[in-house]
């Protein structure tokens, strides 16, 4: 799969199961700027904080997931074998902390404090 945006977002509508999260890292690193930003993923008393610098794939997908209004489940998708063979094989788990907070909720109660990704200006 090529690292174009355009080329992932298609991937995510029609072959989720094919997406791979070093690939949508890639993308994202080829495109974005990235500054690490503090995230909460969940709400209540289900929250995780994530201090800017930590969980930094997890912070960038979700930042790509709400700058392109993703789905949950193309979200979920671009964790690749972490969410397909890690969370979803292991139900029970608790590694992956993010991934198992964010299928309790949506994208929407992932917010964050700054601007995770901004466009390269080439």
């Amino acid at each position: 799969m090529s690292n174009s945006v355009e080329t992932l977002l298609f991937a995510l509508n029609l072959m989720p199961e094919v997406v791979a999260f070093e690939q949508v890292q890639a993308t994202i690193d080829e495109h974005y700027d990235y500054t690490p930003a503090r995230f909460t993923n969940g709400s209540g008393d289900d929250m995780m904080v994530n201090e800017a610098g930590t969980n930094e794939g997890s912070c960038k997908i979700f930042a790509f997931a709400k700058l392109h209004k993703l789905s949950d489940e193309q979200t979920l998708a671009c964790f690749g074998h972490f969410f397909r063979d890690h969370v979803l094989s292991n139900p029970q788990g608790d590694d992956h902390a993010n991934i198992r907070t964010f299928m309790r909720h949506t994208l929407a109660d992932v917010t964050f404090d700054s601007d995770a990704l901004t466009p390269k200006t080439r």
